[in-house]
């Protein structure tokens, strides 16, 4: 065969592989509000900086006649890209391809992938777009999902995995998203379960939807599973492309430096938190009042919102915050949040990112509810990740800090290392109404008006314990300091500390109470 000849098979080779599935599959896929697999890479990436690799591996599947059915790239897309300047590795399912159904050549194209990103310390990008495991194949499709269960593992802590649900994941191939740092969920598009509608009905007699069982919003919302909620792909990939700017390449590695900025002068610190101590606020307006252009990513907004944890800079330095929302349970730690700060603590510490903690609580939510669901094993790991970060750790004191709470949102006794107050600090045991309760019992039970004398007590411990200066006194508190230097407070912790060393016992790893 002459060269032109040779030239000419591989472009028209090419030319039917990248088709994928066929324009019918095509038109059926852009039907449901969907771009291509290809599409999608395109978009996310910058412009002509995708360069695809195993573009025409095939499946060796001889059984149920698969031996006659060619499937173009084997139904995966794979290879390497940027995205606003910093490279990462991608894979893209192509449900125009036997609805994207994971077969073990499908599989080995992903985890080739997933140690190219290993080796060359880059985020992994992966868009899933599958109907599951390819049945032909039997176990060798199980085979494939557990080698990239073992990989996502492995690449644990060592560079981000990023997995965008732009499909149906079901069954055992969730729980590669769920082994991965952050999930990206689209509105009416994205689908995750373990077991489908049909089941459901045929097990339980239960009729349900697939959009009421695992869609964007019950992810997003309920369940805690995905990061990023988003109402077209176009936006989730504009999400997507905001967050790598946040994050380091790998774990040897510290996020790119951005020009620094003051806050916006519409955000000012000082009128953030109301003169009345009942009175709630949202601790992100805080947040964006002393962040660098008051720019906050915030993670996993729609779920345990009494709790806040997000990316910003301080004089162009990415930061991990973590933050009591008193607009929602007056911020209180429970089940639910402090999962969600606890996961995104070790995210942080993994790849050396500061944590900055603004606390206002007034502890853990109480209540039989709570109890049965676990709220000691579920409010431990806060504890423990806390504990067992090394990066730098700044805590602020804004307003109640007390009880069990005041402990595990990164108190001195839990290894920060700076901890400052704002003078509207309260930190004690319990609030004062509940203390003098308890304290002054008998002084209020003998009271000729015991009203009067429990409204007596509870001035006397709120003027012994609502503020931070007896903290302060003991060294729990380094500072006492006003809202408007908080900013410079922070930023100059962070940048003393840049290269702080910790000695901890020699062990394999500690066991947290998952």
């Amino acid at each position: 065969m002459s060269l032109a000849s040779q030239m000419l098979e591989f472009f028209r080779r090419k030319a039917k592989v990248i088709l994928g599935g066929g324009e019918k599959a095509i038109e059926k896929q852009v039907a449901m509000g969907k771009l291509t697999a290809r599409e999608r890479i395109t978009t996310l990436l910058d412009q002509e900086s995708f360069h695809e690799y195993d573009l025409f591996v095939e499946h060796k599947c001889s059984d149920f006649n698969m031996d006659k059915k060619q499937l173009p790239a084997d139904g995966v897309i794979t290879g390497t890209g940027k995205i606003a300047g910093f490279p990462v590795c991608i894979f893209a399912q192509d449900f125009t391809v036997a609805g994207g159904s994971l077969g073990l050549a499908h599989a080995r194209k992903i985890t080739k992938i997933m140690d190219h990103a290993m080796k060359l310390g880059l985020p992994l990008i992966g868009i899933n777009d599958s109907g599951g495991a390819r049945i032909q194949e039997g176990v060798n499709s199980l085979a494939g999902y557990g080698e990239i269960f073992y990989r996502n593992t492995q690449a644990s802590g060592v560079i981000p995995q990023i997995s965008v649900i732009l499909g149906p994941c079901a069954g055992g191939a969730v729980y590669s998203p769920a082994l991965t740092d952050f999930v990206f969920v689209v509105d009416k598009i994205s689908k995750m379960f373990i077991t489908g509608p049909e089941v459901i009905k045929t097990v339980l007699g239960e009729e349900i939807s697939m959009e009421d069982l695992g869609g964007a919003r019950v992810q997003t919302e309920i369940t805690g599973n995905a990061h990023f909620f988003a109402h077209s792909e176009e936006e989730c990939f504009e999400q997507i492309k905001r967050l790598v700017t946040f994050i380091p390449w790998n774990n040897r590695k510290r996020p790119d430096p951005f020009p620094a900025k003051p806050p916006k002068p519409e955000f000012d610190v000082e009128k953030v938190i109301p003169v009345n101590p009942r009175q709630p606020y949202d601790v992100r307006t805080l947040i964006r009042s002393i962040c660098d252009d008051s720019d906050f990513l915030e993670i996993q907004e729609h779920w345990a919102a009494n709790i806040v944890i997000g990316f910003a800079r301080l004089n162009g330095e990415t930061v991990g915050i973590v933050g009591n929302q008193p607009l929602v349970l007056a911020g209180v730690l429970d089940v639910d949040s402090s999962d969600k700060a606890a996961r995104f603590i070790r995210f942080c510490d993994a790849f050396s990112i500061p944590l900055i903690t603004l606390v206002d609580l007034p502890g853990y939510l109480p209540g039989v509810d709570q109890e049965h669901a676990g709220v000691i094993r579920h409010g431990a790991k806060i504890l423990y990740a806390y504990s067992e970060a090394t990066v730098p750790k700044v805590t602020v004191i804004l307003r109640k800090a007390y009880g069990g709470g005041y402990i595990a949102m990164c108190s001195r006794h839990l290894g920060a290392d700076f901890v400052f107050a704002w003078p509207t600090a309260e930190i004690a045991v319990m609030g004062p109404e509940g203390a003098a309760n308890i304290i002054f019992r008998n002084e209020i039970a003998t009271a000729d008006d015991p009203d009067a004398m429990r409204q007596s007590k509870v001035q006397e411990y709120t003027e012994k314990f609502a503020n931070p200066y007896i903290a302060a006194a003991n060294g729990h508190v380094d500072a006492v300091i006003g809202p408007h230097e908080t900013r410079e407070f922070l930023i100059h912790s962070i940048e003393i500390s840049r290269d702080k060393q910790e000695n901890r016992p020699q062990k394999k790893h500690g066991i947290p109470p998952f």
